[in-house]
């Protein structure tokens, strides 16, 4: 199943047990929510094309105690949005749910007005806003369900690309998939498949971030002991540096990154041709490795 499948399952789901939950889409989702148009037509709104105006809508509904859940393609809801973000759920410190599709550049062939590399580097700068980004449609399940309701402004990036396995995941904590001396190596959300590939027969710690915001930091500093870090993120490169350098300092370290290189990307095509592109591969996640071990 789909992340965007799970999506529909988890919010029906949770429809039924949760009378506070609404549902606000931007056009995209419909025909997916269709039954769930039909069964709770007081709490499932299509409002359309008109996402900064829905986002205000969503911090109405929360504050008066309903949780509201926006859905729509990631550019649309971070980059057009960024404003009502910050003063309507972050100044307020309203609660509320952001959930994307689209992630860096899985719409690839429609390129720049479609590819969104910039929303978990934007979304960080808001005070409390939390970023989830799970790996596989099982993983989004588990992480929507414990942290829907916390109260407070979520954004989950869903993505076409998923691991191959799916972990048992809490919101906010990193997981242990391997153990190693040399380095460690940290893979956030579907970067798993390829790091998993390139680290197979390497003498390395392997860290799954699903969570990006609140960031695990004692995981990490248990699971570095080399002070050698290969950071691989979905997004714009580099995104979690200050987070690492903050949960090891003063220790000195050295940091590699693999990511959406910070440009525009014009190879119009597929996801996996950006994949080769930016080196999100396990063949080339292996040369940097070797690299830093070097």
């Amino acid at each position: 199943m789909s992340m965007r499948k799970q999506l529909v399952k988890t919010v029906e789901s949770l429809l039924v047990k949760d009378e506070k939950l609404v549902v606000l889409l931007g056009d995209i989702g419909v025909f997916g929510f269709r039954k769930a148009f039909e069964t709770f037509p007081t709490r499932v709104y299509n409002i359309g094309i008109l996402e900064q105006s829905t986002i205000g809508m969503a911090a109405g509904l929360s504050m008066t105690g309903l949780i509201p859940l926006v859905h729509t393609i990631a550019p649309f809801l971070v980059e057009r949005c960024t404003e009502q973000l910050k003063d309507d759920f972050g100044y307020q410190k309203l609660g509320g749910n952001f959930v994307s599709v689209g992630a860096s550049y899985d719409y690839a062939s429609l390129g720049g007005t479609h590819h969104c590399p910039g929303d978990v580097g934007i979304l960080k700068n808001i005070p409390g806003m939390e970023i989830v980004v799970p790996g596989t449609a099982s993983e989004f399940d588990q992480l929507f369900s414990q942290s829907y309701a916390d109260g407070r402004p979520t954004y989950y990036r869903l993505s076409e690309r998923e691991n191959i396995e799916s972990y048992d995941v809490e919101f906010g904590k990193a997981n242990i998939i391997k153990k190693g001396d040399k380095a460690t190596v940290i893979a956030v959300g579907p970067t798993l498949k390829p790091v998993l590939e390139a680290c197979k027969d390497e003498d390395v710690t392997i860290l799954y971030y699903t969570t990006v915001a609140p960031f695990d930091a004692n995981v990490l500093k248990e699971n570095c002991a080399s002070g050698k870090i290969l950071l691989c993120g979905p997004y714009y490169k580099g995104v979690l540096v200050w987070e690492i350098m903050e949960a090891l300092k003063p220790r000195p370290i050295r940091i590699e990154t693999i990511g959406v290189p910070h440009e525009f990307l014009t190879h119009y095509g597929i996801a996996e041709e950006h994949d080769e592109y930016i080196g999100m591969t396990g063949s080339s996640i292996l040369i940097q490795l070797k690299k830093l071990l070097s």
